[in-house]
């Protein structure tokens, strides 16, 4: 019974911890979109979620740490808001088309490519990265398979390649280009041209542009 008394006195402990975690990285996202992270002092940070300095380095040790886990937490989000554009695509080509829209130029791309950055002389921040690829990997994988099934498209490749190849180009075109208007359509429609469209099985009168 002692074990279970202490289990629960804990429990409540870690809550507002969290919630305290959460609202620093509310604030850490929103300022590093606006300033990136050079720009963004820790004092800057606490105040905006109403803390304190020490607390930053509390939950997080340094802004460098903070920056990576708000950029990938961030990107889980993108691809979690790709992925629900894509879901009422109609076609092979309509499901691509979204999923680039979604992603192509959005600050959470951009955030996590800093945070590529920052890792290659920040060695101890590269697993964090890492999760997130495999996180990216596998909900993408999951969801193009359950739309695929669901629509009776077939493709040519698995769910797990085309997902893969569609992070590994939307990281690059990010690296490359400047997220101006005119070049984040020019990438959209590359990568639309790059990735495979999914086929459609049914008669072409009632498949439209698959």
């Amino acid at each position: 019974m002692a074990d279970v008394r202490s289990l629960a006195e804990v429990r409540p402990m870690r809550e507002p911890g969290k919630r305290m975690r959460s609202r620093l990285l509310d604030a850490a996202v929103d300022l590093f979109k606006a300033k990136g992270l050079a720009g963004v002092a820790v004092a800057e940070i606490a105040a905006a979620a109403g803390a304190y300095p020490s607390q930053v380095t509390y939950y997080f040790r340094t802004k460098e740490a903070l920056f990576v886990e708000a950029a990938c937490r961030e990107v889980l989000y993108v691809a979690r808001q790709a992925e629900i554009a894509a879901a009422a695509a109609r076609t092979g080509s309509d499901y691509n088309r979204r999923l680039v829209e979604t992603v192509i130029g959005s600050p959470g791309l951009a955030l996590f490519v800093e945070a590529l950055s920052l890792t290659r002389r920040r060695q101890d921040l590269a697993p964090l990265i890492e999760r997130t690829f495999e996180r990216l990997h596998g909900e993408g994988d999951r969801a193009y398979a359950q739309v695929r099934q669901s629509r009776g498209w077939a493709a040519a490749e698995d769910a797990a390649t085309i997902a893969r190849r569609f992070w590994t180009l939307a990281l690059g075109v990010a690296l490359r280009e400047g997220a101006t208007e005119a070049t984040v359509a020019e990438a959209v429609e590359e990568m639309v041209a790059l990735l495979p469209h999914q086929r459609d099985p049914r008669p072409a009168a009632l498949a439209g542009d698959a």
